[in-house]
């Protein structure tokens, strides 16, 4: 017998928790994804199947090209009656083009918008005193304890003619009659900068508040003015919470519905407007879904290349 060959209970009692231990960090990693197995992926893959059926009138409002219960037959049949024609009609018909490009068009300036705004108040908040910025941040987040719903109301007793904002301007004198805000693309733009603000200001806080302050202080030993320091330091230092922000807010913005639909006129169009009317209106399911699934791509695609971008910068880097 050889000292190997002897195990002590101490061994035994420290390979019996280190295998407890490996179980439990595998479950605490497993439940997030599993989470998004079931609420995002499941989801997902029903409203693809959905995309891929015909159109019928009934309930539900669509015949399936796939049916669990006729097992593999069934699943063989699909095969063979295979087609994209839900996708190849939102080619076809330029209504959904241009929803689409109208959301790319008011996302994107929308979260410039946001950006030149928030980033200021994100500033001037992490160049505050110690003691006034937590009642700043809870300044920043004190809309979210009101209905979205609510707030997105609210602008319409501030935007129409009969309005606050007009009845201000009238009083001032700036203006001589009243403009027409409401029911235009102006509106929208307040109303997503308003609604979104917050997810902006939070991830640039977050990074200018741990800004290290000495860089600053040996720039200006240099003899870089303030301006100059900003451009060069602050702001690439910064560009982490710029991209966060910037995905916080164009993502929702680009499938926004409630906004244009409360704020919005008629001749305005996006993509997250057109799905609801497909859905609910129409009752065309298919395209519906299929209009849901070029969305989502639209929304993973910048995604994915920010992060190979992000990866390429890091392998240089090292």
């Amino acid at each position: 017998m050889t000292v190997a060959d002897i195990t002590s209970p101490t061994d035994e009692t420290s390979k019996a928790s280190g295998t407890k231990a490996d179980w439990g960090r595998t479950l605490l990693i497993a439940i997030p994804y599993i989470w998004l197995l079931i609420f995002f992926l499941a989801p997902f893959v029903i409203v693809f199947k959905i995309s891929l059926s015909d159109v019928v009138i009934a309930r539900p409002p669509y015949f399936p090209t796939f049916d669990l219960s006729e097992g593999w037959q069934g699943f063989l049949a699909m095969l063979q009656a295979f087609d994209l024609e839900n996708y190849v009609w939102l080619t076809e018909d330029t209504l959904y083009l241009n929803s689409y490009l109208s959301s790319l068009k008011i996302a994107s300036i929308s979260t410039l918008l946001t950006l030149c705004i928030g980033y200021p108040i994100a500033y001037s908040m992490a160049k505050a005193p110690q003691e006034w910025r937590a009642t700043l941040l809870m300044l920043v987040i004190l809309p979210f304890w009101t209905s979205f719903l609510i707030r997105v109301y609210a602008w319409i007793g501030i935007l129409k003619k009969e309005g606050f904002l007009n009845y201000f301007l009238l009083w001032t004198g700036i203006i001589d009659e009243p403009l027409t805000i409401l029911n235009t693309d102006t509106a929208i733009y307040i109303g997503i900068v308003y609604s979104y603000l917050p997810f902006m200001v939070l991830p640039l806080y977050a990074v200018l508040e741990k800004l290290d302050t000495s860089l600053l202080e040996a720039a200006t030993d240099l003899g870089c003015s303030p301006l100059k320091s900003f451009w060069v330091i602050t702001l690439p230092l910064s560009l982490p919470g710029i991209w966060a922000g910037c995905f916080l807010v164009f993502i929702p913005a680009l499938g926004e519905f409630v906004i244009p639909d409360i704020l919005g006129g008629s001749s305005t169009i996006m993509i997250g407007k057109t799905l609801w009317v497909e859905f609910f209106s129409n009752r065309d399911w298919p395209v519906a879904s299929a209009v849901a699934i070029l969305l989502l791509f639209l929304l993973i695609l910048p995604i994915v290349l920010f992060q190979k971008q992000q990866e390429k910068q890091m392998e240089v880097s090292r």
